[in-house]
């Protein structure tokens, strides 16, 4: 009662046995004290080692050529955060327009086919990149010029039908 812990002499001791309800033996267990030691003295470190990283700020995010998108921190570490996923048809042409860059699946593209980036043939994600232009820069040059004759051609049949109706009206 003065606060000592007291162990039983040789320090080791054994526990009542005990019963099964399956028919095996009784399990006992002897518990040996003798080899632990304790020192009298108040708790010290003894040692100092890192178990982790230092705390880190977010620097930017990243995408590799498979997709996987990337946290990267101050502290060098970089944390994956997840992955595009990509998708294919049997037949893409069969695909329903759902509006400006939509397309949904119907029963005539088939179901879409799973995959990751960089494999098989779902292609692979260029980060950073921009995608060229689909316009048919010539075709569209033609369209301005063929545009801009016929607002001419309109704008001088304009004219020449001002020149006409002055020219009757000063016929009287």
């Amino acid at each position: 009662a003065d606060g000592n812990l007291l162990t039983p002499a040789g320090g080791s001791f054994t526990l009542p046995p005990v019963p099964q309800t399956n028919g095996a033996a009784d399990i006992e267990l002897t518990v040996d004290l003798s080899g632990a030691t304790q020192f009298g003295d108040r708790f010290n470190v003894a040692a100092l080692t890192q178990d982790g990283y230092a705390t880190g700020r977010l620097t930017g995010i990243e995408v590799t050529l498979e997709g996987i998108v990337q946290a990267r921190f101050t502290n060098g570490q970089a944390r994956a955060l997840g992955q595009v996923a990509m998708a294919t048809f049997a037949n893409p042409q069969g695909m329903q327009e759902l509006g400006d860059t939509v397309w949904g699946e119907t029963f005539v593209s088939g179901p879409a086919l799973r995959g990751v980036a960089d494999s098989g043939s779902f292609g692979s994600i260029q980060a950073g990149a921009l995608e060229n232009s689909n316009v048919d820069l010539t075709a569209e040059l033609v369209h301005m010029i063929s545009a801009q004759r016929a607002f001419q051609a309109n704008a001088q049949m304009i004219t020449t039908t001002d020149q006409i109706t002055q020219t009757a009206l000063n016929l009287r």
